[in-house]
């Protein structure tokens, strides 16, 4: 599966091997119970992060990743956002200091025809 990541405008596609999405299946639920737990994003506290903010948090992740040159944790980070939010084809990471102002995009914002469909 094909990530877009986006970092102060420079894209990159990252091709994630979809075995990956099983195979570090447990590391997943580990990062899921951290963050169940609750997680400081940016400013905000949030007790319970949903789906996209958890996502957000991971693309945080992958900023770090992508500094110190972390192939093998920026590919966990983006299939983890491939396995949490099915549809995602871009990722547009803040790089300002505010995870929640990263944009999720999803594919199918991105491939909507653009006028009606006929039968």
């Amino acid at each position: 599966m094909k990530l877009n990541i986006i970092v102060d405008g420079r894209a990159n596609v990252f091709e994630v091997p979809d075995s990956l999405l099983v195979e570090a299946k447990g590391f997943f639920d580990k990062l899921d119970a951290d963050m169940d737990r609750g997680w400081q994003m940016s400013r905000d506290w949030v007790e319970l992060p949903d789906k996209e903010q958890r996502c957000q948090i991971v693309a945080d992740k992958i900023l770090t990743a992508i500094d110190t040159d972390n192939e093998k944790m920026l590919m966990l980070m983006a299939a983890y956002i491939l396995r949490t939010m099915p549809g995602v084809k871009t990722v547009n990471i803040d790089n300002t200091g505010d995870m929640n102002e990263t944009d999720l995009i999803m594919e199918h914002e991105s491939v909507r025809p653009l006028g009606p469909i006929f039968n």
